[in-house]
């Protein structure tokens, strides 16, 4: 199985998906997305898999997968409750963080801002999911780390569009700057706080990102 062509097939619907061309309830036909995309139906179903995994479809036995749109207030709630995952996340590994954690968090930030430089969004966002899924990691605690993942699977269309919004990714990279050096100094507190604000989606923000949605009201 291609995961890659998955991967890249799972990213072309999610944009798809969040531009409003399927309505809430739509039946995803493998078939169909098989012969679009030019592959077999193997990647399509891994591409798939990772929609309902990110609460974009849901899939139903015998039947199929479907569109599912999440509504603006649900997906504030899990914007809300991310930021306070990844929060509790920094303040643990600011004392846990190996050496050798920190040099790969720098190397991801090397790689984001050559994203940045290029105005590669979708690259900028494979290193920042690196980035973030290192934090997790040094946070020492697996349950945690497993409940995070999850959460930062649902949201990761939502994070990986927001990062187009215009001045998003010069902004992220600062607030990267920022973590990276709260941990290296050991400062809990600063990182907890600074990636709260990093995760958060609020005020202008949100409504940015609303009106770049077509999502039903709720």
């Amino acid at each position: 199985m291609d995961i890659r062509r998955a991967d890249k097939i799972a990213d072309a619907l999610e944009d798809v998906l969040l531009s409003g061309e399927y309505q809430d309830g739509d039946r995803l036909d493998e078939v169909k997305l098989a012969e679009k995309f030019g592959v077999s139906r193997t990647p399509i179903r891994e591409a798939l898999q990772r929609l309902v995994n990110a609460g974009l479809a849901e899939q139903l036995p015998r039947r199929g997968v479907f569109v599912r749109q999440p509504g603006p207030v649900e997906l504030m709630e899990m914007f809300e409750a991310m930021a306070e995952l990844e929060a509790v996340c920094g303040r643990l590994a600011a004392s846990r963080i190996s050496d050798a954690a920190l040099d790969a968090l720098e190397d991801a930030n090397r790689l984001c801002q050559m994203a940045v430089d290029n105005n590669d969004a979708d690259a900028y966002y494979r290193e920042n999911e690196r980035f973030h899924h290192i934090i997790y990691s040094q946070a020492g605690n697996s349950f945690l780390e497993g409940e995070v993942i999850r959460l930062h699977r649902r949201l990761r269309p939502f994070r990986r569009l927001q990062l187009r919004l215009r001045g998003r990714m010069r902004q992220s990279m600062l607030e990267h700057i920022q973590v990276v050096e709260a941990l290296r100094s050991g400062a809990a507190e600063t990182a907890g706080t600074v990636l709260r604000a990093h995760v958060a989606i609020q005020g202008e923000k949100f409504y940015h990102l609303m009106s770049n949605l077509k999502t039903p009201a709720q």
